[in-house]
């Protein structure tokens, strides 16, 4: 029998003083059986940095053609499409051509860098994709911060992320590796 997903409940409240943008977003998110702590949080984090009120958490890991995140138009148009984890050139071709705004959030250390350094020449053509890398101890310090019912506070300004969690308090430094043009 296959195992379900695990449901977890997120009160994100989110203070991004780069973007002048604050809300409280309750979310309902699915863990997938085979999703690591990191990557789930690293998800609920790729949310706030790109929060607004149409932003949208997908099936992800369940669907192909879906995104982790995206941003809707009223008119069904997808403005911001975001991806976690390591797509191929491909993926990332297709993903430019369906949305306005692309954001691919890599992690896993070495694996990571690796990764830039093969698909990196193949993306210079694509003006809407950045590529925002979270390095292995960012990531790991997230994972930690994982549970079932969280109240989780974002921070965000001058590039600089804290999240906290009841009182734990992990500070992340996403590096870009590719801004949009």
């Amino acid at each position: 029998m296959a195992q379900k997903a695990t449901i977890y409940k997120v009160e994100l409240s989110v203070s991004d003083m780069d973007r002048h943008y604050y809300e409280i977003h309750k979310l309902t998110v699915a863990k997938h059986p085979s999703e690591t702590d990191e990557r789930l949080m690293l998800r609920i984090v790729a949310f706030a940095l790109n929060a607004h009120e149409h932003l949208e958490l997908t099936k992800g890991l369940s669907t192909d053609d879906e995104p982790d995140i995206w941003q809707k138009s009223l008119s069904g148009e997808i403005d911001v499409w975001v991806a976690l984890g390591l797509p191929s050139e491909k993926v990332m071709r297709q993903s430019c051509s369906k949305a306005a705004q692309v954001v691919v959030y890599p992690y896993g250390g070495k694996t990571a860098d690796a990764w830039w350094d093969k698909v990196k020449n193949g993306t210079t053509r694509f003006d809407n994709l950045r590529v925002i890398n979270f390095s292995e101890t960012d990531t790991a310090a997230l994972g930690r911060l994982a549970r079932r019912a969280m109240k989780l506070q974002v921070n965000i300004q001058d590039g600089e992320v804290m999240i906290s969690v009841n009182d734990n308090i992990v500070y992340v430094t996403p590096e870009t590796w590719k801004g949009a043009a």
